[in-house]
């Protein structure tokens, strides 16, 4: 159904890439400090992350190799439990670090048969694509940063030439700056310039340091909106449907089977009009008429007539038909106790010969 598009409140989701030295641990932490409330760090920099503990209050967590995408998903996911802000402190190593996607990548290449490297992404996809929606699913505020391809370019100062080190792609996934609301690009003199603005913000300004003051200006942005549609959970759809349709569950399904009752609203899309027509085409089917017990006992499988037939070559259905009733009719309790009984009968035949 369309309904009116509004801005909604929202949680941000920013990257920041950079060149080693440009300053990135420290952006995301004054960016954190600006939004304000708990912050955990994910640390994939051999504990890098602790050396601005000078600058505040933040928890910090060490994910060490082999960086697999379930180690950031598990920490991500615990984090978001405790933390308003989580900053991921690299992405990069997800991808090109040790036991990351691409050496995943390229073992799967070097095991399989064919050697094509191109099936094995078919595997590796999925993950990176987990990682995703962990990021975008989470109920935090996600600070990324992002190491960057390094390049010289040569400047001049005062009539020197000199090298100057400057940063290009990010080291993940192509497209991974995509994900993200806003994306950062810092320069080794630790201005930021935005290459991706979805907040309209920074279109238009010139390269700047990240502070606390951009943290609480993105928060204010943030803030500015209704509050957002919350999605509800298949159990509290189902909470919620009329008494007409639970009393025609109640009919067809008396064993009140819950997860087989939201399997058919989700097949109905939970267009109560659709369930309605499903449960009454249910009960208008007639009904399978029982078995007799002299059908029962000819589906019976061919092994359980024959061991009948092998013990007592003299018993009427009668007599079969009441001792599969003290069964249950249960076909392998049946033939368990009849080859029990044909080898206890074998082993006394066995004795007198």
């Amino acid at each position: 159904m369309f309904r009116k598009a509004e801005k909604s409140k929202s949680k941000l989701r920013l990257a920041i890439t950079g060149p080693a030295g440009s300053g990135k641990t420290y952006s995301a932490l004054q960016v954190a400090f600006g939004l304000g409330g708990k912050i955990g760090l994910i640390c994939t920099e051999h504990g890098s992350g602790e050396l601005y503990s000078n600058l505040g209050e933040y928890d910090i967590a060490e994910l060490t190799a082999p960086f697999t995408i379930e180690k950031y998903i598990e920490l991500i996911k615990e984090a978001e439990k405790h933390y308003d802000v989580i900053i991921i402190d690299s992405l990069s190593h997800a991808w090109a670090g040790e036991g990351g996607l691409l050496e995943q990548h390229d073992k799967l290449t070097a095991a399989s048969k064919s050697g094509n490297s191109y099936t094995s992404w078919g595997k590796i996809t999925p993950l990176h694509n987990k990682l995703i929606e962990t990021i975008l699913q989470s109920k935090s505020h996600i600070v990324a940063t992002m190491r960057a391809k390094t390049e010289y370019t040569i400047t001049d100062s005062n009539g020197k030439q000199i090298p100057k080190k400057i940063g290009t792609a990010p080291i993940q996934r192509d497209g991974m700056d995509y994900e993200f609301s806003i994306v950062y690009d810092l320069s080794i003199d630790h201005l930021a310039t935005a290459t991706k603005d979805r907040t309209g913000l920074f279109n238009n300004s010139d390269p700047f340091k990240p502070s606390i003051e951009t943290g609480k200006t993105l928060l204010n942005w943030l803030q500015n909106g209704v509050e957002p549609m919350k999605i509800k959970t298949d159990n509290e759809k189902y909470s919620e449907l009329s008494e007409n349709v639970m009393n025609l569950f109640a009919q067809v399904d008396p064993k009140n089977e819950i997860n087989r009752r939201i399997k058919t609203c989700i097949e109905c899309q939970w267009n109560e009009q659709k369930i309605i027509e499903r449960l009454n085409k249910a009960l208008s089917k007639p009904a399978e008429p029982a078995k007799t017990d002299e059908e029962r006992l000819f589906l019976l499988p061919t092994e359980i007539i024959e061991l009948f037939n092998s013990i007592d070559p003299f018993s009427t259905d009668k007599k079969k038909i009441d001792w599969c009733k003290t069964k249950n009719w249960n076909e392998a309790v049946i033939l368990s106790d009849l080859r029990k009984e044909k080898e206890s009968l074998d082993k006394k035949l066995n004795k007198v010969g």
